[in-house]
Order: C-alpha cells, then structure tokens, then sequence
C-alpha cells in the first residue's frame, strides 16, 4: 500500500527506487500501482520523474 499523504509518497517512491528498482515500471510492476496515479500526484506538489536519475526531483 502507497503512502496517501503526497510528502510521504513521494519518500517512500525515491527510497524504493534508489534501493530496489532500476525504473518506475519496474516499481509500479512489483507494487502493482499505477504509475500514471503517481505521477500526478506528486506532479501536484512539483515532482516529476526523471529517468536518467531514476527519481523524482
């Protein structure tokens, strides 16, 4: 289960990502969450995925 509060999404997404997984899909494959969901919501709080850096910043 993804944190709902959109702070802690968006730690607990970066964490699992410099950790575990190589890429979002990859994240989202193993959570089985939406990636399109996570993206807007944190894009709501200024964050976008960028794949070179395999986080959002």
């Amino acid at each position: 289960m993804l944190p709902t509060d959109p702070v802690m999404l968006l730690s607990f997404v970066n964490t699992k990502l410099r950790d575990f997984y190589d890429s979002l899909d990859a994240l989202c494959g193993d959570l089985d969450a939406d990636r399109q969901e996570i993206m807007d919501r944190l894009q709501k709080i200024g964050y976008f995925y960028d794949e070179e850096r395999n986080q959002f910043v």
